[in-house]
């Protein structure tokens, strides 16, 4: 029988461990934005300090990423080596037969995995089954890592909501746009680039009605339509041009505007007409924005990235949907007439809400923050998952 243990004791064969596994999650990041409903994974076969496969899943209902790595290896190749998965091996029949069969079959003698399914249904189940067959398991190298690029499935499967990034590009004094309302660029091209990288990896980009008129973003980080995210426009009260991109680009059929009961029904086909979809999500003058972030769950739409504007996004900050914070902070002022970076009424200094930074650096001529909200649900540590999950009922991993 083998065993499971937290970590290999200290000296090379972790060092070894740590050198493998951030392979493995070079990998799984290459998924990020494509596997929706599931989560992204990456895994290494290494024997003898030699690689013999790699893979990642590509899209839910392809092969795993441990089944790409074994693929076109022989038992007589694997047996006595070591698998390095970001996420532990699936052990129940999905779209695809379990991993765990497979890694049984090929002689592998030790799995090393950096993150547990965070599913309670499933929590483990994988890992214990190998054990309980001889094979040793060793988990959480690169455990932060790991958690990071599990993160959107995570929030998901426990809560039955995607995980939601808030990106914004401002000046020194906290402005979105001028007097005018106008905003581009207040960002560089070295950040502009960042934030399309950003896009791919996501599986739908959220901004209200006023910014997808006025600033008219594509909201795509690619030409290639089937490699791009969802695009969904709150618009409740009618606002959205039907010139805009995200519904004039030939590509609406990628657009989701979300409404309410009050929007016109004229309105409602001109919308329809150019081939986006139509989400009623409330009634009145205001989406309800968790009915909105529930049907995006239900959607399986993992990763949701909010690009403003400033009303939008001080609703998601007030209502606490945000999981994540990104600023990209342009060196320039815009003074008292500029548009602020949330909108609407503010808080007393001691209620407005804390965030603890996580990362600063240059990004060409402007600084990036990223921040996570202080106080969030820690979905991802061990003793806050348990019980039954509240996405009981959601589509399984894989």
């Amino acid at each position: 029988m083998g065993r499971i243990s937290r970590r290999m004791d200290a000296g090379d064969s972790a060092a070894a461990d740590e050198t493998w596994m951030r392979r493995a999650l070079e990998l799984g990041r290459r998924g990020e934005g494509r596997t929706r409903p599931n989560p992204p994974v990456g895994a290494v076969i290494v024997r003898d300090g030699q690689v013999l496969g790699e893979g990642w899943h590509h899209r839910a209902g392809g092969p795993h990423a441990e089944i790409e790595a074994i693929a076109g290896l022989t038992p007589g190749q694997t047996a006595g080596a070591t698998l390095y998965v970001t996420l532990e091996p699936c052990s129940t029949q999905g779209r695809t037969p379990p991993c765990t069969e497979a890694i049984l079959r090929s002689g592998i003698a030790r799995v090393v995995a950096s993150a547990v399914d965070p599913n309670p249904k499933h929590r483990g189940r994988g890992l214990r089954l190998l054990a309980r067959n001889g094979v040793s398991v060793t988990r959480g190298v690169c455990r932060s890592e790991g958690e990071a690029l599990l993160a959107p499935f995570a929030k998901w499967v426990t809560s039955g909501l995607p995980y939601l990034t808030l990106k914004m590009g401002m000046t020194l004094d906290g402005r979105i746009a001028d007097h005018q309302h106008q905003s581009r660029w207040i960002t560089g091209p070295a950040a502009r680039g960042e934030v399309r990288q950003l896009r791919r990896r996501v599986d739908a980009i959220l901004v209200g009605a006023h910014t997808a008129t006025l600033d008219n973003p594509s909201l795509r980080w690619s030409a290639r339509a089937a490699l791009n995210p969802k695009r969904i426009v709150l618009d409740a009260r009618g606002q959205l041009a039907l010139d805009s991109k995200v519904l004039a680009d030939g590509q609406a059929a990628n657009t989701i505007v979300v409404t309410t009961s009050a929007m016109p029904a004229g309105r409602r086909a001109a919308i329809e007409a150019t081939g986006a979809r139509l989400w009623t999500c409330g009634r009145g003058a205001r989406v309800n924005l968790r009915l909105l972030l529930a049907k995006a769950g239900q959607e399986g739409l993992l990763h949701v990235l909010c690009e403003g504007g400033g009303e939008l996004a001080a609703q998601l900050v007030r209502e606490g949907f945000v999981d994540e914070y990104w600023f990209y902070i342009a060196p320039l002022f815009l003074g008292g007439g500029g548009v602020p970076v949330l909108g609407g009424a503010g808080w007393r200094l001691a209620e407005g809400p804390a965030l603890r930074i996580t990362d600063a650096r240059r990004v060409g001529q402007d600084v990036l923050i990223r921040a996570l909200p202080v106080g969030r649900s820690k979905y991802l540590k061990d003793e806050n998952v348990s019980g039954k999950a509240r996405g009981e009922g959601l589509v399984a991993r894989r």
